[in-house]
């Protein structure tokens, strides 16, 4: 005879059921939306970027929440969609012809080596890796693209979303809150944290890509840099890159510039980005960043690389979200179910708080 106490009990075996059984209608359910989800992501960070003026205008100001909702879903186009949506089909419109691009990038690579090899005697790149970097920014560019081509459609069915979240965002916020099967304070807690990671990556990412390609364009434009406009575009989209960031673009171009004979421009250029457009990078990090959310350098990295396969251009907000989720899902979890009555600070203790509880 069975022993009772290592029975399941009879509410176990309802609660594993009843979640296996919303498991496969999510699973069925997002299978087969799987082209809205990054329309459903944009609605979701544009909800929370215009949550305030949008609370603001219809309970404050008493506008007709029709009226309010189409006023910041107009204004965040203007401010936030249009310049994303301007340096992703700038970059479409140029490499657009892939075969045409891939030869002059061909060209621009075969010249940079050469000019190193003369001057050092080193062979950085290698026949071999040559043509793995190659191949590699074909694919690259070829994904990019082909993940773009339907940004128009995810941009009017975000909006379309994006509407009956602004028109009751009391109702949606409690449909939200009632859903989650969390305590009331892991709830208030993802909220919190959600709304600062979306104003990272809505905000903090754009502001920073445009305000350095637009400090590089000028030094482009000065100097005499080939293609100054697609440049721009590349520099922007590379501001959000750990570590190199738009170095990646400048430093090859101002080594073709020299190895072309343009020996004083490509000098002037490389000094110019060195100095304005770094110190571009850190003004603007150290204080509009500063006061958003500290979003740790692997997080964008990996963010990035999981975004761009997903959703194209637009995996540059949404792939770091999306990792930074997951992660604070797995440290809810843990809240959920400990014995903790109030769940941990999430953040991690700095070293003067961290020698003190030691001590």
């Amino acid at each position: 005879m069975m022993n009772k106490d290592k029975q399941i009990s009879s509410i176990a075996i309802k609660q594993v059921s009843l979640l296996a059984i919303i498991l496969v209608l999510a699973g069925l359910i997002c299978f087969n939306l799987a082209l809205f989800i990054p329309s459903v992501l944009g609605a979701i960070t544009i909800y929370v970027v215009c949550r305030k003026y949008n609370f603001y205008l219809q309970e404050e100001k008493k506008w007709k929440p029709s009226l309010a909702a189409f006023a910041l879903m107009f204004a965040s186009l203007i401010v936030l969609i249009l310049p994303i949506y301007f340096i992703a089909d700038l970059i479409i419109d140029k490499l657009g012809n892939a075969q045409a691009y891939m030869a002059k990038f061909n060209v621009f690579l075969d010249k940079i080596h050469s000019y190193i090899f003369s001057k050092t005697g080193f062979d950085i790149l290698s026949k071999e890796n040559m043509t793995k970097l190659k191949d590699s920014v074909g694919k690259v560019s070829t994904s990019a693209l082909s993940g773009t081509f339907n940004t128009l459609t995810v941009i009017m069915s975000m909006y379309f979303i994006l509407y009956f979240m602004l028109e009751k965002p009391r109702l949606f916020e409690r449909i939200l809150s009632n859903s989650a099967p969390l305590k009331r304070a892991n709830i208030s807690l993802i909220g919190d944290k959600m709304r600062k990671l979306i104003m990272a990556n809505a905000i903090g990412i754009p502001v920073v890509a445009v305000g350095q390609g637009i400090v590089s364009l000028i030094g482009y434009i000065i100097f005499g840099a080939p293609g100054p406009v697609l440049l721009f575009a590349l520099t922007a989209a590379s501001s959000v890159i750990p570590v190199v960031g738009t170095a990646i673009v400048y430093v090859p171009v101002c080594i073709f510039m020299i190895a072309e004979g343009n020996t004083g421009p490509g000098l002037g250029l490389a000094a110019y980005c060195v100095v304005v457009v770094g110190l571009t990078d850190n003004l603007l990090r150290f204080t509009l960043l500063k006061k958003l959310e500290n979003i740790h350098p692997l997080n964008t990295v990996f963010g990035i690389i999981m975004g761009m396969n997903l959703f194209g251009f637009m995996g540059l907000i949404f792939g770091p979200i999306l990792i930074s989720l997951t992660l604070l899902l797995i440290q809810v979890y843990r809240n959920e179910f400990s014995d903790e009555d109030m769940p941990p600070d999430l953040e991690l203790p700095n070293q003067n708080d961290l020698g003190e509880k030691l001590i």
